[in-house]
Formats: C-alpha cells, sequence, structure tokens
C-alpha cells in the first residue's frame, strides 16, 4: 500500500517544478518528469560499445493506466512512441519512450 494519496503524487509532477505536459493522441494531457536517461548500448555483448540516451518518463498510474504499447504521446512537440510500460505497484509508473520516425 502508498503511503502517499495520488493528490501527493501531483506535487512531484508539477509542471511550474518539475514536471512536463504530455500530450496523448486524443490531445487530452497529463503530468510527467522528463528523463533521458543514459545507457551504454554493446551490440551483441561486445566489449566496445556505444553511448546513448533512454527517453523516460514517469507519471501517475492513474493518469496512464489507459496507455498502451505503440501508442503516441508528444513532449514538448516532439512526437515518442511508448515502448515500454514499467508500474511499481506504488501509485507511478515509468514509460520508455522512442523517439517517433519522422
Amino acid at each position: 500500500m502508498a503511503i502517499e494519496s495520488d493528490a501527493d503524487r501531483a506535487i512531484y509532477l508539477d509542471t511550474a517544478d518539475f514536471g512536463v505536459t504530455v500530450t496523448k493522441a486524443d490531445a487530452s494531457t497529463f503530468s510527467a518528469i522528463w528523463d533521458l536517461r543514459f545507457v551504454l548500448v554493446q551490440p551483441n555483448g561486445l566489449s566496445v560499445g556505444y553511448e546513448s540516451a533512454e527517453p523516460r518518463l514517469m507519471a501517475r498510474t492513474s493518469d496512464v493506466s489507459a496507455l498502451s504499447h505503440g501508442d503516441t504521446l508528444s513532449i514538448q512537440s516532439i512526437s515518442y512512441v511508448l515502448r515500454g510500460i514499467e508500474p511499481d505497484n506504488l501509485g507511478m509508473t515509468t514509460l520508455l519512450m522512442e523517439k517517433a520516425s519522422v
């Protein structure tokens, strides 16, 4: 059971502080924390790799529960495709994103 309420979690996502506005395909919006996490990609297990960034969002589960893999989201006028959904079972969900092809 989560200690904080959904309203408490919304405070952390406030766009006046840390949050960004995310627009769904139906034009509805929600707030989330936007992160470009560093990743080291090592193809085929090679010891040599290359650096990349993994776009991620952290949002309230109640705001993103209807999303599905492949949905398109817009963040700061850039389109992303939803590739992974990781609920923490405490009221927050991490969304793994990929920049949409132009």
